[in-house]
């Protein structure tokens, strides 16, 4: 007899999960959305860096293992920023609390693929070159929801923009900076700017600071 998982069906539950919990927000997000648009930036990141920076990164791999960064979710929920890093001791704590939930859920996989998902799932087992460029590609999906809230007049993100921002500015990863000159601007259009091929990109506040 095949050996069936729960596995899918489990992390399918990430959809239910609303990120920025400690904040009032005009636009709901969900981990599941939320895992999308980071896997896809990090996915281009690769490619940029790949092809301005001379580095050797595997780009599916890449958006593969962002797809998965936040699964471990599913059984931990979604600890707002503030908390998770409140100090050396809670910022441990979540760490082992990860770690446990990641190792559970790769143990509800059949037997045969375990393996192939260890990489893509298991924080301490995926490269640090990867980990530093989906946290990159994680910092800027955070910095365009915040602008996304301050546009649709939601204050609430104020001081949360202005954080990730200096985050960003001070990352020293240039592929992060490529993606905002790139592709950042074209967030603030509307739809009918963007179908009307519209050339007047509007300027992140982080970018003339």
């Amino acid at each position: 007899m095949p050996q069936t998982s729960h596995f899918f069906a489990y992390i399918s539950k990430i959809r239910w999960i609303l990120r920025w919990g400690l904040k009032r927000n005009a636009i709901p997000e969900n981990v599941m959305e939320h895992s999308w648009e980071v896997a896809t930036i990090a996915h281009v990141m690769a490619l940029i860096g790949n092809k301005r920076f001379n580095r050797q990164y595997d780009a599916n791999l890449v958006a593969t293992t962002a797809l998965y960064h936040d699964v471990s979710e599913v059984i931990t929920g979604d600890l707002p920023t503030p908390i998770k890093y409140h100090s050396k001791g809670m910022q441990k704590a979540f760490k082992d609390v990860e770690l446990q939930a990641e190792k559970e859920l790769i143990n509800l996989l059949p037997d045969d693929i375990r393996e192939s998902f260890d990489n893509l799932i298991v924080s301490k087992n995926i490269a640090k070159d990867v980990q530093r460029l989906i946290k990159g590609a994680d910092t800027i999906a955070a910095y365009l929801k915040c602008q996304a809230e301050l546009k649709a007049g939601n204050h609430e993100f104020t001081k949360a923009a202005e954080d990730i921002a200096a985050r960003l500015k001070n990352f020293q990863l240039p592929e992060v900076d490529a993606f905002l000159e790139i592709f950042a601007g074209s967030y603030q259009l509307t739809l009918d700017e963007l179908l009307n091929g519209s050339e007047k990109i509007r300027s992140l506040p982080m970018q003339t600071q």
